[in-house]
């Protein structure tokens, strides 16, 4: 079957399965998000530890889901893997120590004889929940604004700058998709209480601080889209495979592909759908689904958008020949079908996650469960 494809079919076959995986791991980032309003939110012990406790049993989705989305990328456009987790080292062992932070304190947050208390690890969580959601904005964002890299003949890549890519965030477009995705985080992360903590002050506190952070990203947000609009974008020639600049690309990327512009559409109805009804329904609890969704629709659209249509998915502002694109940055057709056929179990693995999901949210969390014995606390 994935055999007879053309190698061409193969790499946007693959790059379909890694927009979706970024798009779903923004939308597990509410873990991240949640854990920057623990003491917004909760003002007890008790309330914090339902507050961690909810969190802590979805943390290891989005932890895997990041290995997952830098696994695929690497096995089918490795020289993208290569340039940037090889170039722009800094922001990504920054991430990376964000999230070994988060792994340590869900660790030992509430283990016996804790010498440093649960402040600390409680830190940690604020950490990782600050600088995981707006470095990782950051470097995306550079799929659209570029990086400063060069790539020779023999496909080595070699980094520009001495900063290796913490200057993404000094660039004020970088920055404006990374303070979207840290507030809307928060946001995912509220409507989650909501949904996942049968405790009335949580959910009221939750349901007040959803409109202070939902006017932050939707300015954030909005700012970031119509800069893309409006910007010249990283096109390419399909006979040539020159890089040139184009005027208004990604808007006329979704013009050209209409499907991608109704789910980007759909997307963002869906995120504010799920933010209306949870400030205006004094007792909606299904926000994050909807929320959820147009999330996971909203960034799938906008990476497909960087890819596809004979785009530069990872541009260079050093040398604009030096640009990735899924055709010259992509694994060879051996190796793609190899791995496409190794994809067919993802949605068997989807459905796992969902499974579980609902077997550990089946019965909200309350103050006596978090006072049992039977469970594990973190």
């Amino acid at each position: 079957m994935f055999g007879e494809l053309s190698h061409l079919a193969l790499q946007q076959y693959w790059w379909i399965i890694v927009s979706l995986l970024g798009a779903l791991l923004v939308f597990l980032m509410f873990v991240q998000g949640g854990q920057t309003l623990i003491y917004t939110i909760g003002k007890n012990d008790m309330q914090r530890t339902m507050l961690v406790n909810t969190l802590g049993r979805k943390w290891e989705f989005t932890f895997t889901t990041l290995v997952t989305f830098g696994g695929a990328f690497f096995a089918s456009f490795p020289l993208f893997y290569s340039t940037s987790f090889g170039g722009a080292y800094w922001v990504w062992m920054a991430i990376l120590f964000a999230f070994v932070l988060q792994a340590i304190a869900y660790e030992f947050r509430s283990r016996p004889n804790n010498v440093f208390g649960a402040r600390t690890y409680e830190t940690f969580l604020l950490i990782n929940g600050l600088f995981g959601t707006v470095l990782i904005g950051t470097a995306v964002a550079t799929f659209f604004t570029g990086s400063a890299f060069s790539v020779n003949e023999m496909n080595q890549s070699q980094w520009e700058l001495k900063s290796h890519g913490l200057e993404a965030a000094l660039n004020l477009h970088n920055l404006s998709l990374g303070l979207a995705v840290f507030f809307l985080a928060r946001v995912l992360g509220l409507l989650y209480f909501m949904n996942s903590i049968k405790e009335e002050e949580i959910f009221a506190r939750s349901r007040k601080h959803l409109i202070f952070n939902a006017i932050p990203f939707l300015v954030f947000f909005l700012t970031f889209v119509i800069w893309l609009m409006l910007r010249d974008g990283f096109a390419v020639n399909p006979e040539t495979q020159e890089v040139y600049m184009e005027s208004f690309k990604y808007f006329n990327n979704l013009m050209a592909m209409p499907l991608v512009l109704i789910l980007f559409l759909i997307g963002v109805v869906g995120v504010l759908l799920g933010l209306g009804a949870s400030i205006i329904k004094a007792d909606c609890t299904k926000g994050i689904w909807a929320a959820g969704a147009g999330t996971v629709l909203t960034v799938f659209s906008l990476l497909l958008v960087a890819g596809f249509n004979n785009t530069s998915f990872y541009p260079s502002t050093f040398d604009l020949q030096s640009s990735l694109t899924i055709q010259n940055s992509s694994s060879s057709h051996f190796t793609l079908t190899a791995m496409s056929y190794v994809s067919l179990m993802v949605p068997f693995v989807f459905a796992y996650i969902w499974y579980v999901w609902k077997a550990m949210n089946n019965k909200p969390i309350n103050e006596d469960e978090m006072q049992s014995d039977d469970i594990h606390v973190y």
